[in-house]
C-alpha cells in the first residue's frame, strides 16, 4: 500500500503543478512557433483551451463527489473533448479507478492504456504504466504485464515497476528471474524499501525457496 499511496500523492502534486502552471507551460511551448501565421490567434487559443479544460475537469470533479454514480459517464465525456489538456490523464487515472472498485479489469485497462496515451507527462505515465500491469496480472496477463513494463520509466518508480515484474515471473513460475527482480527493487527503492516490507518478505520467501531446492536429497 505504500507504494499506492506515493503515486497517488504523485499524482496529486502533479495534477497541482498543471492547475496552476499548465497555461503558461502552454504558452511558452505556443512562443516557439512565432515564426508561423497566426501566432497570435493560436497561442490565445491554445490558453484558453487549457484554461476552459481546468475549469471543466474542476467541475467533473465536484460533480463526482456529489454524484459519484454518473462520473464514468462524464469522465468519458470529458477525456473525448479534452485529449489534448494535462487534464485528460488524470480524468482517465480516476475512471480507472473506479473501475477497479467494481472489478472491472477490461474497464481499467482501457482507461489506463488512455492515461498512457494522453499523459501529461512522463511521471503520470509512468504511474498509469505500473497501474495498467498491475490491472494485466489480475486479468492473468503475466506477459503483457511484463511487456508494460518493458519501456522507460520515470527513474522515481522503477522500484515499483521491478516489482511488479518480480511478481509476474512468479506467476510464470520463474522463480530466478523474480529474485532478480525483487532485489533490483531493493536496490532501486534504496531506504525506502524499509516502508514496504511486503516486498522484503517475497525476496526473503523465494530465497528461502531457492535454498531448499538446492540442498542435497539428504538433508531436505
Amino acid at each position: 500500500m505504500e507504494t499506492y499511496q506515493t503515486e497517488e500523492q504523485q499524482v496529486e502534486a502533479i495534477k497541482k503543478f498543471w492547475q496552476e502552471n499548465g497555461s503558461f507551460i502552454i504558452g511558452g511551448i505556443v512562443v516557439g512557433l512565432g515564426g508561423f501565421v497566426g501566432f497570435n490567434y493560436y497561442q490565445d487559443s491554445a490558453l484558453e483551451s487549457e484554461e476552459n479544460a481546468t475549469s471543466a475537469y474542476m467541475q467533473l470533479m465536484t460533480a463526482a463527489e456529489e454524484n459519484g454514480d454518473k462520473f464514468a459517464q462524464d469522465g468519458e465525456a470529458f477525456v473525448a473533448a479534452h485529449k489534448e489538456s494535462s487534464f485528460a490523464s488524470f480524468t482517465s487515472l480516476a475512471l480507472a479507478k473506479d473501475a477497479t472498485s467494481h472489478k472491472d479489469w477490461a474497464g481499467a485497462a482501457k482507461h489506463l492504456q488512455m492515461a498512457v496515451d494522453n499523459a501529461a507527462d512522463e511521471g503520470v505515465k509512468s504511474i498509469a504504466l505500473l497501474r495498467l500491469a498491475r490491472v494485466q496480472l489480475q486479468q492473468e496477463q503475466a506477459d503483457k504485464a511484463l511487456s508494460t513494463l518493458s519501456g522507460e520509466i520515470a527513474e522515481g518508480f522503477v522500484g515499483a515497476a521491478e516489482e511488479i515484474k518480480g511478481d509476474a515471473y512468479l506467476v510464470q513460475g520463474k522463480t530466478e528471474l523474480a529474485r532478480n527482480a525483487y532485489q533490483a527493487a531493493v536496490d532501486a527503492l534504496g531506504t525506502a524499501a524499509s516502508t514496504n516490507p511486503n516486498l522484503q518478505m517475497k525476496l526473503d520467501d523465494l530465497a528461502e525457496h531457492v535454498e531448499l531446492t538446492t540442498l542435497p536429497a539428504a538433508t531436505k
